[in-house]
């Protein structure tokens, strides 16, 4: 059963005024070609493109020191400073070792990348994001 949804559809949005649900184990998620994939170049630090709304970042394999924090410009387009940038660490590296942050801007953001553990640690990780897009009115 899906509930009704009170609002119009166009066939670019869809607008509601009631619950949107999915069925079963559909989900609700992005179509095929949202996505995109980069691969950092270089160092964590370098600034990287990849204008989509989904998709996943592998950084650079050098290293971060203990404790240490760095930050990457990523030129993407289609973020909007309201938005919410969803990360999560997908592979490669050591899991658990790292804290991962968006900061969402007018077509870009920043990636943080804190390295959590005593020692340095010279690992590339691929990192999927999705983007939530959001407002404040």
């Amino acid at each position: 059963f899906v509930a009704p949804i009170l609002g119009a559809a166009t066939g670019t949005s869809l607008a509601a005024t009631g619950a949107i649900t999915s069925s079963g184990t559909a989900g609700i998620g992005y179509a095929t070609g949202a996505g995109g994939i980069v691969t950092q170049a270089t160092s964590k630090a370098t600034a990287f493109t990849l204008s989509k709304i989904t998709g996943q970042i592998t950084t650079a394999a050098d290293a971060l020191g203990a404790g240490a924090i760095v930050s990457a410009t990523w030129t993407n387009t289609v973020i909007a400073a309201t938005d919410i940038v969803v990360v999560t660490h997908v592979s490669g590296g050591t899991v658990g070792a790292y804290t991962i942050n968006v900061a969402a801007g007018t077509g870009s953001a920043t990636l943080t990348l804190r390295n959590n553990t005593a020692g340095s640690l010279s690992e590339a990780l691929v990192i999927g994001f999705a983007v939530i897009k959001g407002a404040i009115n």
